[in-house]
């Protein structure tokens, strides 16, 4: 497990202690500056409702939650297990303030397309001058929700290969971690997040595919927009018509007092319809115009 974790203001600080064969045990937290026991097994005994512990099904993992970290809970805390005699297992909480420009970035388009069967890479770099090395955390990987490290426990294993998965750290001028995922199956497809415990997180869309190559794929999205533009052009088109025919058959009609018409309608037989009735005098006028050959046509 990490002994030394970093964690920004406002954020949650997780601090995990893993106890073996831990029997009718229980597990506790102290915080050493003031021996204050923030929890015994899964109760809390602080009114700073910010502390919270979660353990694992198995009861081997128990994670101690700081929520809206501040710099004043920077310090020691303990791990405890109440043996005869007692096992313990200290651990530093550095809560740094980091400037609200830090950004991880990961390099690369935000949709990226790779094929069944070959690697996935991800590199995340993240920039952040004003802060000393020493106070920069480790970056970690999520795929949705899911954290993809192998020394925490996975609810589900079956769906995540850990055995296919590396991860490679360096720090220079910028820290950049780098994912690896070798041989690609399609239940590798999801939003992986690469998130530093200092700085803003990114995410890019991993999108695993069998046949159809990006470009297909980019050129069958043009299509439908294509389509898209056509069918609305193609109900201006019968918008005008429609407009014209009025008019022309109402300076008919008008200039005819003798045509004995009371009602017009006008009905055109396409899938986005347009009926137009106008009042005029006596028995009924219907004019049906059929524009389906006549739009297919053009």
């Amino acid at each position: 497990m990490p002994r030394n974790i970093t964690a920004r203001t406002g954020h949650t600080a997780a601090i995990n202690c893993r106890v073996d064969h831990l029997g009718d045990k229980s597990v506790s937290w102290i915080r050493k500056r003031d021996l204050h026991i923030l929890t015994a097994g899964v109760l809390t005994y602080t009114s700073d409702e910010r502390f919270k512990v979660v353990r694992t099904a198995d009861s081997k993992d128990w994670t101690l939650h700081v929520k809206y970290a501040q710099p004043r809970d920077s310090g020691i805390y303990e791990c405890q297990v109440n043996t005869e005699p007692k096992i313990s297992m200290a651990f530093r909480l550095n809560v740094i303030v980091t400037p609200p420009d830090a950004k991880a970035i990961i390099a690369g388009p935000t949709d990226l397309y790779v094929k069944v069967g070959s690697v996935i890479t991800l590199t995340c770099l993240v920039k952040q001058p004003t802060t000393s090395a020493q106070d920069i955390g480790p970056i970690y990987w999520y795929r949705g929700p899911y954290i993809l490290t192998p020394f925490v426990a996975h609810p589900n294993e079956a769906a995540i290969d850990l055995q296919r998965i590396s991860m490679e750290s360096t720090l220079t001028e910028k820290l950049q971690s780098r994912l690896r995922i070798a041989n690609a199956q399609l239940l590798d497809t999801g939003n992986y997040t690469c998130l530093p415990t200092t700085a803003e997180a990114a995410s890019v869309l991993v999108n695993v595919i069998n046949d159809e190559s990006p470009a297909a794929m980019q050129k069958s999205k043009g299509v439908r927009v294509a389509s898209s533009c056509r069918s609305t052009r193609m109900a201006l088109v019968m918008a005008l018509v429609a407009s014209s025919v009025v008019r022309w058959l109402l300076s008919c009609s008008c200039s005819n007092a003798s045509s004995n018409v009371s009602s017009l309608h006008i009905n055109y037989w396409h899938p986005q319809a347009i009926r137009v009735s106008r009042r005029v005098e006596r028995p009924q006028l219907r004019v049906d115009v059929d524009l389906r050959e006549t739009l297919s046509e053009s």
